[in-house]
């Protein structure tokens, strides 16, 4: 959800500014801005559309400070207007989060204000311009203390040589330099431009300018927030000769599976204290993250025999869940910045649940309300649609699993070993193609699976429809009866996704069912039976034969690819699909 970046130094600000918001452009890139402070005074551009719209500009803002804005809209719709930054008087804010009060903030203490944009947003400045008394920290404290709902703020004030940061509820990095300071909402913004960060607390105000950094907590007294190295590096950000990052990291799941492996031994006891009693598990995320889960629940149920419930975060947080000191919740996000995920482990921790964190963000704000963190160390993740880091996540849930039911964490890992290598396989496989072009000329594509073939269905469907926009859907191979039959016909796919022998006889009749009512049928298969079933009536792509409980590692990276492959027949850009953004940091 939209990108911050701030800069004060001594060095161009607007060329920094834009560098960083190339980088941010994953959290939204409905509109964008800069604002720099040149000899007392605020100059400011904004633009409808890519970050790339502002690199004219950059040479008429001269400056060293300065603030920048990548916008994924919330409140009215994209346009010049609404972008960010939104100025009044002296001041220029950027803003991250969502105001829920900010039509009562216009009607109690804005009355007879022009306003310029639909924004909830732009009430912030006018506040702050309203309520200014000399003393930035204590007037931005004021303003703050009005606002009801979510934000991270980045100001400059022409009055001012450097930024004023706020934060509740949505993530802000500070980044320190030599004789330099930056402000940003996601690492990779700082990769190669500073070496230490530090994490603002909910409440924090911090003042940067080129000489230090001062921080104060909501009271306005001065604090010390630790100091950390900045984990993210600019090689993070290149796309090593690949045309797009989803296809980059597609071929860093190898990678991903095993600095995860190796990641888990150390926090190996930690999962062992953390489980000790537990008579229930809830794993809990969103979208992928969730997807993740419903493989989790059977690894859960099936290896330790003990009841295991995948839950949607934003239901989970509404629904007054039954939770005791014997439930264990795993929240799992990548960003570790989900709100709705977030939101749901602090309720956990409230009613007395033990919290285990599973993210691919250090020092986000999921790690700092759990248990317990099983870092998914799947590297910076730029394309909005999760590819890598859900490998990460099924190998770290995998993990956990096996924890629960008594296994080492070595045991784990060697069982996991043959999977890299054919993970890196499955990325080089050119027989998909065919059945890209199926899906980019249907109607409408539904993938079927059972037991953990299900739950990679479910990813399956969503990757397809986030980035090449065709309507897809995810079921249960036995609920095809149900209802999902009557869509089925000439115009659609259906994609099967079989590798457990056991159940290898009811999911090919599925598959006989789908091509009884003209429908069109893929079949992704390790079972040697099935293949040649189809071989002739189907689409089909023969995976290795492998582990079944580890089979999603190798099935969802050939749907990944089909996605990817899709999205491109159809003219998309898979790595920035519309209306997305790769971080939801608001409800």
């Amino acid at each position: 959800m939209c990108g911050i970046i701030g800069y004060t130094g001594g060095k161009a600000a607007a060329k920094i500014i834009y560098e960083g918001l190339k980088r941010l452009e994953y959290r939204g890139y409905d509109s964008a801005g800069i604002s720099v402070l040149c000899d007392s005074e605020i100059r400011t551009v904004k633009r409808l559309g890519r970050v790339s719209a502002l690199g004219g500009f950059l040479g008429k803002m001269h400056g060293s400070t300065g603030i920048g804005h990548t916008r994924w809209a919330t409140h009215g719709k994209p346009s010049d207007e609404n972008a960010h930054p939104h100025n009044s008087g002296m001041f220029s804010i950027v803003h991250n989060g969502i105001i829920e009060n900010y039509s009562q903030l216009k009607s109690e203490y804005l009355l007879g204000e022009s306003f310029l944009s639909d924004t909830d947003s732009e009430v912030i400045v006018k506040l702050l311009n309203k309520f200014y008394d000399g003393d930035l920290p204590s007037s931005l404290a004021r303003v703050c203390g009005l606002l009801r709902g979510s934000y991270a703020l980045a100001v400059i004030c022409a009055q001012f040589d450097g930024i004023a940061v706020a934060k509740r509820g949505s993530p802000v990095i500070i980044g320190y330099g030599e004789n330099e300071n930056f402000v940003a909402s996601d690492l990779p913004a700082l990769a190669g431009m500073c070496k230490n960060v530090a994490v603002l607390n909910d409440g924090d105000i911090a003042l940067l300018t080129a000489d230090g950094v001062a921080i104060f907590d909501e009271n306005l007294q001065g604090v010390i927030r630790e100091i950390l190295p900045n984990p993210a590096k600019p090689a993070d950000l290149e796309l090593s000769g690949c045309p797009h990052y989803m296809l980059k990291e597609i071929r860093e799941v190898p990678a991903a599976i095993e600095r995860t492996c190796q990641a888990y031994a150390y926090v190996e006891n930690s999962v062992k204290k953390a489980l000790a009693g537990v008579d229930r598990v809830i794993i809990t995320g969103c979208g992928t993250a969730y997807n993740s889960g419903l493989a989790a629940k059977r690894y859960i149920e099936s290896f330790a025999r003990i009841p295991a419930e995948a839950e949607i975060a934003g239901e989970f947080r509404y629904k007054n869940p039954v939770v005791t000191s014997r439930t264990a919740v795993i929240a799992v996000s990548q960003s570790g910045e989900t709100a709705d995920t977030v939101e749901a482990a602090e309720l956990a921790l409230s009613l007395g649940a033990k919290v285990i964190a599973v993210t691919n963000s250090p020092y986000s704000r999921l790690t700092r309300c759990a248990d317990v963190v099983v870092p998914v160390e799947a590297g910076c993740e730029i394309c909005v649609a999760a590819t890598k880091s859900y490998s990460g996540q099924i190998t770290a849930l995998y993990m956990i699993a096996r924890t629960l039911a008594g296994f080492s964490a070595q045991s784990s890992a060697d069982r996991i070993a043959p999977f890299p290598a054919l993970c890196a396989q499955t990325a080089e496989r050119e027989d998909i193609d065919g059945l890209a072009d199926m899906c980019a000329r249907s109607y409408g594509t539904y993938f079927l699976g059972r037991d953990t073939d299900y739950a990679v269905a479910q990813e399956g469907s969503l990757k397809l429809k986030e980035v090449s926009y065709v309507p897809s859907e995810g079921y249960p191979a036995g609920e095809l009866k149900h209802g999902t039959l009557a869509l089925i016909d000439i115009r659609t796919v259906s994609v099967f996704i079989i590798t457990r022998p056991d159940l290898a006889e009811k999911c090919s009749n599925a598959v006989e069912q789908v091509l009884s009512r003209k429908g069109k049928a893929a079949v992704i298969t390790n079972v040697t039976e099935v293949a040649e079933r189809f071989k002739d009536r189907a689409y089909v792509i023969e995976i290795p034969p492998c582990d079944e409980w580890l089979s999603p590692l190798v099935s969802s990276e050939v749907l990944q690819l089909l996605a990817y492959k899709t999205a491109l027949l159809l003219d998309r850009d898979p790595d920035k699909p519309r209306n997305l953004a790769k971080s939801v940091t608001v409800e």
